[in-house]
């Protein structure tokens, strides 16, 4: 078995979404952060909740908002837009928590709100460009578009099992 590989600037996590998937279709779960919005694969989402506080944690890093018990399971809580040093904002009704199984960790994800479920083909993903963003691009799978629309479709397993978030342990999954 080979593996193609490209050059740093044109690598094809859109093939590699693509391949993994028998029906060449993928489904994402989109959500915004301020104007942006944001796809995640659906297979990893448990659920969705509204916001609670969750109780704070000390000396955590400032995007771990705290724990939340959820039916018995302590579930670490990420507020996405301090993660990606976008502007805080103000927690309202629109704003969820995805609950998220990563490898034998469930961890949540403050979002502003959920749109709606996206089924992409490979033709409508794009390579992620080489710039100094927010979002590593090791952390971002492609970018989806579908109508009028564009998505940031980011590889939450990635991003999640990180050195720097600290939540999961990466031999974990």
């Amino acid at each position: 078995m080979s593996l193609q590989t490209t050059s740093a600037a044109g690598a094809t996590p859109a093939a590699a979404i693509a391949a993994g998937a028998p029906t060449s279709l993928r489904e994402f779960l989109a959500f915004k952060l301020g104007a942006e919005e944001y796809g995640i694969d659906i297979l990893r989402v448990q659920e969705i909740r509204s916001y609670e506080e969750p109780m704070r944690i000390a000396n955590a890093a400032p995007f771990i908002k705290g724990v939340v018990d959820l039916r018995g399971v302590i579930v670490p809580i990420v507020d996405m837009r301090l993660k990606f040093n976008l502007e805080s904002a103000a927690y309202d009704n629109l704003t969820v928590v995805i609950v998220l199984n990563i490898g034998r960790r469930v961890v949540g994800m403050v979002v502003d709100s959920v749109s709606d479920v996206i089924t992409l083909r490979p033709e409508q993903l794009r390579p992620v460009p080489e710039f100094n963003a927010a979002i590593e691009s090791g952390h971002m799978l492609a970018i989806g578009s579908i109508d009028q629309r564009t998505l940031i479709l980011v590889d939450i397993e990635k991003l999640m099992t990180g050195a720097q978030m600290g939540l999961v342990d990466s031999a974990a999954h």
